[in-house]
């Protein structure tokens, strides 16, 4: 299983949480940014629908699968 990590960081003048070099939104406090992380991080676990999908490898190739939706990564809050 893969593990999604969440950092919380000073950034733009105030606390965000950052998931593979993306930035949330711009929070107050380091504790407005760690309970955001928190709940982004329960909803990350959270299982969906089983669905085809599309996409394109980088060598321009298309592919087709079926997506689990209980194929969930395990997430993690770092302070």
């Amino acid at each position: 299983m893969s593990v999604v990590k969440y950092e919380i960081l000073e950034h733009d003048g105030g606390w965000a949480y950052r998931v593979d070099g993306t930035y949330s939104e711009t929070f107050p406090s380091h504790d407005a940014a760690a309970r955001a992380a928190a709940i982004a991080a329960r909803e990350q676990e959270q299982p969906g629908t089983t669905t085809g999908i599309q996409y394109e490898d980088e060598q321009g190739q298309w592919h087709a699968e079926v997506s689990s939706g209980d194929d969930r990564p395990e997430a993690e809050v770092e302070d």
